[in-house]
């Protein structure tokens, strides 16, 4: 079992910048890809980021490519979101998951824990 914390959500202003991390504990997450989705009310669960377990290789939806980063630290057992020219539109509860793959994935299915979430308001 994993659990995880997510934590750095806020209220911030078009074009601000936020870093929200997650924190694991229990059973050891090196072995795992991690990621970040997002999701608001009435919609699916959405893919933002993921990144494999050495933490070598990452992948981002098309709506955040250039303006979001993903990061890992086995040893801390810490993953990061660094969001920068944030825009309405990306307003949501951000979770992040520990995957079934190695590699990471871009499917919410293919994730089996994930943290309580926390909320980023950007206003215009």
């Amino acid at each position: 079992q994993v659990q995880l914390v997510e934590s750095g959500g806020g209220l911030v202003q078009d074009g601000d910048s936020l870093r929200l991390s997650c924190v694991a504990s229990g059973r050891n997450i090196i072995s795992f890809g991690m990621g970040w989705f997002r999701q608001v009310p009435g919609k699916d669960r959405e893919f933002v980021a993921t990144i494999n377990w050495l933490g070598e290789a990452t992948n981002y939806a098309d709506s955040v490519k250039g303006r979001f980063t993903i990061s890992r630290d086995n040893a801390e057992k810490t993953v990061w979101l660094q969001m920068t020219s944030l825009k309405p539109e990306d307003t949501a509860v951000y979770y992040c998951g520990v995957s079934t793959y190695a590699s990471g994935s871009t499917s919410a299915n293919e994730y089996k824990f994930w943290g309580q979430g926390t909320q980023v308001t950007v206003s215009s």
